[in-house]
């Protein structure tokens, strides 16, 4: 499977100076750079004057391009590219966004080309947040709310420029307190601290934080302490694609299936897409629990846990009639 990072922030957050230090680094060697925004973009050591199906090989390895127009068309060809030999083997893809993106329909057409089985996953999403002007952007755009909400890494920028205030601390840790936050100066970053985690690992998957909001998005947990049926875990995917998806920004979460305890299911979910399971070869901890995290808007603990105890009234009472 080959990851995708997802590099978003709102508009002069730093997205793309974070993302010109990192193209000179060759951990970013056999990488493939989708910049998916308007017009020309040039990041430093002219990277880009490319159109919609221009491909620039740089000095490291990269492979990069600059696109107007479908995001899940250009995976595709580049997917198909790869395998027909004609651009490098790249072994992942990073997609840095436009400022203004709203991050689900960019995390919506990764998980559709992956499960159209094109052998890609989605991995990181990697946030960067501006120590300027962050606060007043998050109290006044919906979509760097969203940017922040649904981040697993996330980058406070301009640290050179402005010393980060509590404010902006306090509101970040409040939109999304399961992200580990870094500070960079100048964009300087060391390109695995936001690459090379495996694409379905949870080791931000932080899930003591409980309910907390911002705006229109929630973030809940849930848990449960006992095992869940692999029909159960389909049956809730199905119920929350018909009845949440479009609001559903992202879903996470490992599973302890009944079917297979020692294996446990790591699922993602972005609206009404979802990866199939991803089974890890032992548990990451001694706690077995199942632990699901979601994020999006209208979402309410209690309606989720009704529905999967109602899931699985219904299924032991099929078993009992058979």
């Amino acid at each position: 499977m080959i990851p995708v990072t997802v590099l978003t922030g709102f508009l002069g957050s730093g997205k793309t100076t974070l993302l010109a230090h990192l193209l000179k680094s060759p951990k970013l060697a056999r990488t493939a750079v989708i910049i998916n925004e308007f017009g020309a973009v040039g990041i430093d050591h002219d990277l880009v004057e490319a159109g919609e199906e221009s491909f620039v090989q740089l000095e490291t390895g990269c492979l990069c391009c600059s696109i107007r127009g479908d995001l899940e068309a250009t995976i595709a060809d580049l997917i198909a590219r790869r395998a027909g030999g004609t651009v490098p083997p790249f072994e992942r893809i990073v997609i840095e966004t436009s400022g203004l993106a709203d991050p689900a329909p960019i995390l919506n057409a990764i998980m559709s080309e992956g499960v159209r089985g094109s052998g890609i996953t989605l991995g990181r999403i990697v946030t960067t947040v501006d120590a300027v002007n962050g606060l007043t952007t998050l109290a006044r755009e919906p979509q760097s709310v969203r940017q922040v909400a649904v981040a697993d890494h996330l980058i406070l920028t301009k640290t050179d420029l402005a010393t980060p205030d509590a404010g902006l601390a306090a509101r970040i840790a409040a939109l999304n307190g399961r992200a580990p936050v870094s500070e960079v100066l100048f964009g300087n970053i060391d390109a695995d601290d936001l690459l090379d985690a495996a694409p379905h690992a949870l080791d931000n998957l932080h899930l003591d934080a409980g309910h907390v909001h911002g705006e229109d998005v929630q973030c809940i947990v849930v848990r449960r302490d006992r095992p869940m049926r692999a029909l159960t875990l389909t049956l809730l995917l199905e119920a929350l694609a018909d009845h949440v998806g479009p609001e559903l920004l992202r879903l996470k979460g490992i599973v302890n299936i009944a079917e297979r305890p020692d294996r446990p299911a790591v699922i993602h979910g972005v609206q009404h897409v979802f990866h199939a399971p991803i089974w890890l070869d032992k548990w990451p901890s001694a706690d077995r629990n199942t632990r699901l995290v979601l994020i999006g808007r209208g979402l309410a603990r209690p309606w989720i846990e009704h529905l999967i105890a109602a899931i699985d009234a219904e299924l032991a009472e099929l078993t009992t009639r058979a």
